[in-house]
């Protein structure tokens, strides 16, 4: 989601209170190699104050010559422009479509020249939903966002994309070029002539690693002009880039692609003149700041943390030290990746780590590891941030995208996906072949300013809320629920796989769409229990006492007194040093 962020503030602290950062997003991504059954996966937090969580759905169809697209602004719902539509598209559920190409995305906005949105061309989000339209795999996707990037401007700021298909994962990372920025001194010195669109950089994710991006650009030094490449066809592979064609993007052998204008667009800007080789994407288009480090690839670093050892040596890059080493773009697991673990990755307030935001008083007496915003303050003085972790209270929906190569396409594909935050909602299995959105999930269901009893966005925030105000008692009710779920939803699935791959036609859209409507039932039924459940416990700070799965009562069908713990030491020394004087006794 969009991300606005003041590159001249140095603090982050400083940037929120001015209201700079707005949304913001999480991707993780996971090579065949990384996981337990050689799928590829990756994930997305979209998270925006503003964001409904529903599942999008867009149907297969074809179109007569010179038909025309109109491009709506994902964040904003305002139109700006319109470009040929293809003769053909492809179905997608959120983002997935039926071939099993997957992609996700934050911003992170970029230097302050380009860091602003124009009016007109193609924003960020149409560029996921058009190409998910358009292409079958990976290096389709990439050739086809290349193709929007040389021929229409790019509305949005700077982008990073996580691409998967069954075989390969790939990060694309973009930032779009603006009238004024360049200088004509160095333009004429480079022979560069201003054209709009984008310049960008794509690298594969090599098989075994896990890689993440979370509004901060992730690409430094890149690989260019393969020798063998430049032999064999003559020129440098980043000479033919710019086109839509990507003449060398689909030989197996090439990991890394870029615009022709990458590096040479930066120079007759000003912002870079050292050698080719030592140029770096994010160090150009989007220097860290504090900001960078702690509100962004922080997120990565608490997931690199909790996948591979001797990750502690990045801690103090993750806490906004500058001077610190830099957190890797990939690293490699040291253990198989399951589903299950995708899902809990996407679960992560900083735990095991010095910015756990259940240990200090802004949790409540009850550790609440949510912070309400804005997220930097000013006390006396001094600036101050709350944490901005993977799981967070705005989160509009969120999902694991699994592709399984071993399976017809729209069997091969899931998108586990779940509303509300990530550390409480349920990932709920959807096969990229279904056509019809179950109604929990469906567009129209509700809205951001409008209730629906039948809306999972809606129950699951009611539950979530609620749970905030005794958290550490009350996640552990959630957590039951949600464990019981997600298991019996992977179970269901390794069943219904074998099922299902040997149908096809209007008997498998069937299938799917009954499979996948029938565990958005079962979630949703299942959360209006724990809706219930938490409410009678946990009214009025009071935690009733339960025995064999029921509410205890007494010999004459009371219920049994409730239990009343007291609210930790730590936190009735604050109220004491705080209130002491007055309610000591006397």
């Amino acid at each position: 989601m969009k991300i606005h962020r003041i590159i001249s503030v140095g603090v982050f602290a400083a940037a929120l209170l001015v209201g700079s950062i707005a949304d913001a997003c999480t991707n993780f991504l996971f090579t065949k190699g990384a996981t337990k059954d050689g799928s590829t996966m990756i994930t997305y937090a979209a998270d925006s104050h503003t964001l409904y969580g529903e599942l999008y759905y867009r149907k297969v169809a074809d179109y007569p010559a010179g038909t025309m697209f109109q491009v709506i602004d994902w964040d904003s719902g305002t139109p700006l422009m319109k470009i040929p539509q293809v003769a053909h598209t492809y179905s997608v559920v959120g983002n997935i479509n039926e071939h099993q190409l997957a992609i996700g995305e934050t911003t992170y906005g970029g230097r302050d020249e380009l860091a602003k949105e124009i009016e007109g061309g193609i924003d960020y989000g149409s560029y996921i939903y058009l190409t998910l339209q358009r292409a079958k795999n990976a290096r389709e996707a990439i050739q086809v966002l290349a193709g929007f990037m040389s021929q229409y401007p790019y509305h949005s700021e700077g982008e990073s994309f996580s691409i998967c298909d069954p075989n390969e994962v790939w990060i694309l990372e973009l930032i779009g070029k603006r009238p004024g920025t360049v200088k004509d001194d160095l333009a004429k010195k480079l022979k560069y002539k201003y054209t709009d669109g984008a310049v960008w950089v794509a690298r594969r994710i090599p098989d075994g690693y896990v890689c993440g991006h979370a509004n901060q650009a992730r690409i430094t030094q890149f690989p260019q002009e393969p020798k063998k490449f430049r032999k064999a066809k003559g020129k440098g592979l980043h000479t033919v880039i710019s086109s839509a064609h990507l003449d060398y993007l689909f030989e197996p052998e090439v990991e890394c692609v870029y615009s022709s204008e990458v590096i040479t667009y930066a120079r007759a800007c000003g912002w870079y003149d050292g050698k080719d080789e030592d140029f770096s994407f994010a160090d150009v288009y989007a220097p860290l700041t504090f900001s960078g480090m702690r509100g962004c690839d922080a997120r990565v670093y608490a997931m690199f943390h909790r996948v591979a050892k001797g990750m502690e040596r990045y801690e103090k890059y993750a806490m906004g030290d500058a001077k610190a080493e830099r957190l890797p773009l990939w690293v490699k697991p040291d253990h198989k990746i399951d589903v299950r673990e995708a899902m809990n990755l996407m679960r992560d307030h900083y735990e095991g780590t010095a910015m756990d935001m259940s240990k200090d008083l802004g949790g409540g007496p009850f550790n609440c590891p949510y912070r309400w915003r804005p997220m930097g303050f000013e006390l006396d003085g001094h600036t101050y941030i709350h944490e901005r972790a993977t799981s967070t209270q705005q989160t509009g929906f969120s999902f694991v995208a699994q592709c399984r190569g071993w399976l017809p396409a729209k069997v091969g594909g899931i998108i586990w996906f779940g509303v509300d935050d990530t550390y409480s909602t349920v990932y709920c299995p959807m096969y990229c072949g279904i056509t019809e959105i179950p109604l929990c999930f469906r567009q129209g269901n509700g809205d951001m300013v409008t209730y629906s009893e039948t809306a999972a966005f809606w129950l699951f925030n009611r539950v979530t809320n609620f749970v905030y105000s005794r958290y550490s008692d009350m996640i552990v009710d959630l957590q039951k629920v949600q464990d019981r779920l997600e298991n019996t939803f992977i179970k269901a699935v390794a069943r219904f796989d074998e099922r299902a791959k040997t149908n096809d036609g209007e008997a498998l859209t069937n299938l799917l769409n009954d499979f996948s409507s029938r565990q958005a039932e079962e979630m949703m039924t299942e959360w209006t229990k724990l809706d219930r459940y938490l409410l009678v416990k946990y009214m009025d700070g009071n935690i009733k006492k339960e025995k064999d799965g029921r509410f205890e009562r007494t010999a004459t069908g009371q219920a049994v007194f409730p239990m009343q713990p007291k609210y930790c030491d730590e936190w009735l020394r604050m109220i004491v040093r705080d209130h002491g004087d007055v309610i000591r006794e006397k």
